[in-house]
């Protein structure tokens, strides 16, 4: 039952992505890990999605602007569907200026997370993505976001300082 459920998230993760770079790419890998972080390789944009882990991430990650793997070297465009979720004790996170996008429900559950950096690369914030995030007290939407997802900070109860960008055009309910 277990690798159904991580099937599927890699199969929504595969199509958001394709549906986002508006084509159906060659997939290299469906899973690859490079240091401790899961991704989707695009072999045809040379892009790299970061993806769940079933183990969960924890502490304190640094997303790299590109990744090698098998000699190639990939960007990091993307925080793809669920990637973190459930990752209960991951405390903080660093997005690099190549991230475009952050997924539906990307850090839904993260209750640990305190402290998150948006780069002014992105431009997209994905429905639920912080969903309960009760850990995090401030963020910062950059100029560049133009559209926030429905319930993007729902459940986020410690949230005291928001400040948004003046790009933003879209606000879903809840967010």
């Amino acid at each position: 039952m277990r690798k159904i459920y991580i099937y599927k998230r890699v199969v929504m993760s595969l199509l958001a992505l394709m549906v986002s770079v508006g084509t159906f790419a060659e997939v290299v890998e469906v899973v690859t890990e490079v240091e401790g972080i899961n991704y989707v390789l695009i072999n045809d944009t040379k892009e790299a999605v970061v993806t769940y882990n079933d183990a969960h991430y924890f502490g304190d990650i640094t997303i790299p602007s590109s990744i090698t793997y098998n000699s190639q070297t990939y960007s990091v465009t993307s925080i793809g569907v669920q990637a973190f979720h459930g990752s209960w004790n991951l405390t903080s996170i660093t997005i690099p200026n190549s991230v475009t996008s952050i997924g539906y429900e990307a850090f839904f559950g993260c209750k640990g997370l305190t402290s998150i950096t948006i780069p002014n690369s992105v431009t997209s914030i994905g429905v639920r993505a912080f969903f309960g995030c009760e850990g995090l007290t401030s963020i910062v939407v950059p100029n560049s976001v133009t559209s926030i997802g429905e319930g993007a900070f729902d459940g986020c109860f410690g949230l005291t300082s928001v400040t948004i960008g003046n790009s933003v055009t879209s606000i879903g309910e809840y967010a």
